[in-house]
Parts: structure tokens; C-alpha cells; sequence
């Protein structure tokens, strides 16, 4: 890589000329599991579906209100509760970019355990917020001691708990979880990327508390490269965080691939139980 002209040094902050990009390793050649996606590509029949009706979009438009339509079937899925609504983002990246940027005040902090995703960590960075990792215990459970000490001493704005977590793919324990929602100062998102690879979540919980918000994506279920996620919540939150969403975040080819993905859905190829069951043991002895 070339050296950048010391003229634009100036212009570039110092912690992102430190940084590094988001890596994506080349795995051509190799069994890919680092990413967990879902190994089968689409039937024949449904990508010759898919073509005709992606062929009869009308690109020279911005994406209209069809991407409701793609909103409404994710809360139906999900059995979103009354009085929340649901926003989509560019995959959970951008929803997790968008938190850090409408949660940017003064002396703001995100926490997360750790390890877990890097993209918590990254977006406050990004942002310019403080970024508290808290260890996991060495069997890979929250250290509940720990969570709360740090939450007491830095009151951060959002927390992060993934659920299942990435990379050690366990479900948090439930009365540890409850004990960080309620010390929690600000937001709390819980994470879901990995839920359709568990047999849990928090959707039926969520109304408990005004201030948790759940995160999902549509990259589990066989679309990563549609690039989808979908956060819900309290109308009011979602109303504030989507403020800070870009306009046409979701372009007509994404929307139109999930839909008909969706719609579809019963046909696919399921992922092989037995997958599902030693992702847990798999990863356990992995991280170690």
C-alpha cells in the first residue's frame, strides 16, 4: 500500500489513520465457517424467479414504499409487539453505526462483553465515543460482578449483549441479563444476529423495560449478500435512532430479493441440525 501524502495527514483524524479496515479474508478454495452463513444457494427454479422479477424493477427510481412491505412481514415474523415499531438497516452494521451516532453526547460510552463483536467497539470509535470491553469469565458466561461494576462506574449509553454471542455462541444467563437491563442507564440492544441458530430469544421479554431495543438480520436465514438488518423497539426510540438513518438506506434490488426470499421461505434448504448442535462446542473450543 502507498504512503499517504503527508498534505492529507492533516485532513484524516489520527485514530483512523491508526486504525484498521474491516478485513475480509479470501477463503476461495477453503470450507468457509467463519462468517456462519448458510452454505445452499437459492433453488434453480426460485433464482429464475428471482432474475425475472429483479429484471422488472424500475432502477431509474429511488426505492419507493415497497420496502414496507419488507418491514411489516420482519415484524410479523418476529410477533413485534404492540406500541414498537421497526427500522431496517444496510445489515446490522449500519444499525449498530447508526446507535453510536444518535447516542453521540457528551461523556457518552458504549459497553459490551468480550470477546464479541467487533463492530461494537469499532462504531464508537468511529463516533468518537469510549468504548468499555468487559472479559468474559473463563467459561465464556457475562461476569456479572464485572458487567455491573463497570456499568456503576461508567453509566454508558448503550450496552450490547449479543444473544446468542458471536464468537462463543452461548445464550446468556436470563436473571444476569435482568440484573444488567435494569442497572443499565441508557439503551440496551440485544443482538440477535444468531437467532435463527438458537432455540431462545428475547422477543417475548422485550415489553418488560422501555429502554431494549432487539437487533436481527436477514444474513442467517441465507441472504448476507442482500445485506439486511432490522432493529425493533418503543416507537419513540426507533423514532429517534431512525432520524439519523440515510435516505434510501435499502435499495430496490435488496428489498426485492428479501421479499421474494420471504415469501418463499418454506422451500429453502434448512440448515442441518447437526450443525446447529456442535456450533456451541465448536466454538468453545475454538476461542480457547
Amino acid at each position: 500500500m502507498t504512503a499517504l501524502d503527508p498534505k492529507f495527514k492533516k485532513l484524516i483524524r489520527q485514530d483512523v489513520q491508526s486504525m484498521h479496515a474491516y478485513a475480509i479474508q479470501d477463503s476461495a478454495g477453503m470450507v468457509k465457517l467463519d462468517a456462519m452463513e448458510n452454505p445452499n444457494r437459492l433453488p434453480v427454479a426460485l433464482q429464475a424467479h428471482l432474475g425475472q422479477r429483479l429484471g422488472a424493477l424500475a432502477l431509474n427510481r429511488y426505492p419507493d414504499g415497497r420496502v414496507n412491505d419488507l418491514r411489516k412481514a420482519l415484524a410479523d415474523y418476529a410477533q413485534m409487539p404492540e406500541g414498537f415499531d421497526i427500522m431496517l438497516g444496510n445489515g446490522s452494521d449500519e444499525l449498530i453505526s447508526l446507535i453510536a451516532m444518535a447516542c453521540d453526547v457528551e461523556g457518552g460510552a458504549i459497553l459490551a462483553p468480550l470477546p464479541g463483536f467487533v463492530m461494537y467497539g469499532m462504531s464508537a470509535q468511529l463516533q468518537g465515543l469510549k468504548f468499555i470491553g468487559v472479559p468474559l469469565t473463563a467459561d465464556f458466561e457475562l461476569d456479572e460482578t464485572a458487567m455491573l461494576a463497570a456499568i456503576a462506574k461508567h453509566q454508558p449509553s448503550v450496552i450490547y449483549l449479543a444473544y446468542p454471542n458471536n464468537p462463543t455462541a452461548n445464550l446468556w444467563d436470563d436473571a444476569v441479563i435482568e440484573k444488567i437491563i435494569e442497572a443499565a442507564p441508557g439503551l440496551v440492544i440485544l443482538d440477535e444476529a444468531y437467532q435463527p441458530f438458537s432455540s431462545k430469544s428475547y422477543i417475548d421479554r422485550i415489553t418488560r423495560h422501555g429502554h431494549v431495543l432487539l437487533m436481527r438480520t436477514m444474513s442467517k436465514f441465507g441472504l448476507a449478500g442482500v445485506r439486511i438488518g432490522y432493529m425493533m423497539g418503543p416507537k419513540a426510540l426507533i423514532a429517534e435512532i431512525d432520524k439519523v438513518r440515510p435516505p434510501y438506506n435499502i435499495s430496490v434490488l435488496n428489498y426485492e430479493c428479501a421479499c421474494l426470499r420471504w415469501s418463499t421461505r418454506t422451500c429453502l434448504p434448512r440448515r442441518p441440525k447437526s450443525w446447529l448442535r456442535s456450533a456451541p462446542c465448536f466454538w468453545k473450543h475454538w476461542v480457547r
